[in-house]
């Protein structure tokens, strides 16, 4: 169904919900221009009311909601919004924009560290911590490094450490995720290949 901007003066509510755990996490309301935009660079954008402009959920915090499907009401008058949210999504620092606990797995903080990574890259040139000076230093020092704490990784799965074990294995992952930033693929597209395999 086609959405009806001129409706309600052009502004138009859309619901923001976890695309995995299919929890509310804010209200916003969209115009034409920043639904277009919304669908175009896949993070969610609203037009601020306040600020009288289109704003890009994160685009100061860095807790992007990836746009990962949007539908029509019944009355074409309002967007249900599902999206994958990079960190907390009220302004707070709450889950929601209603103070409740979105119950996400650890293994989507994930996720959170690959927008920090990310942003790390695209502030390489002023941004001096170590992940922007390793994206400086280029491709084949960031895979030389995923494959130094691989190796570290196989050495300590053969000692009964388990502390060592689990460092060498998040110092993997770590590196993997600034691998794939390097790249310009996410972890999305790495678990997209595992699930078609689980098929």
């Amino acid at each position: 169904m086609k959405i009806n901007f001129e409706k309600q003066g052009g502004l138009v509510p859309a619901i923001i919900q976890d695309a995995s755990t299919a929890k509310v996490l804010m209200l916003g309301y969209m115009n034409e221009e920043a639904y277009l935009k919304t669908l175009e660079v896949g993070l969610v954008t609203f037009f601020s009311r306040s600020k009288n402009r289109l704003w890009t959920k994160g685009e100061e915090s860095g807790n992007y909601l990836k746009l990962v499907d949007i539908a029509v009401d019944c009355d074409g008058d309002a967007f249900l919004v599902k999206a994958q949210p990079y960190g907390p999504t009220c302004h707070t620092g709450s889950d929601t924009c209603w103070n409740e606990t979105n119950g996400a797995r650890s293994i989507d903080f994930l996720y959170q560290l690959e927008a920090v990574v990310n942003q790390r890259k695209q502030a390489m040139n002023t941004e001096l911590s170590y992940t922007a000076k390793l994206f400086k230093k280029g491709i084949n020092k960031i895979a030389q490094k995923v494959g130094e704490e691989a190796v570290e990784l196989v050495i300590e799965a053969k000692d009964d450490n388990k502390d060592l074990f689990i460092n060498e294995a998040a110092d993997l992952m770590f590196h993997t995720t600034v691998l794939l930033a390097a790249k310009g693929f996410s972890w999305d597209e790495v678990m997209q290949v595992l699930k078609d395999r689980h098929r």
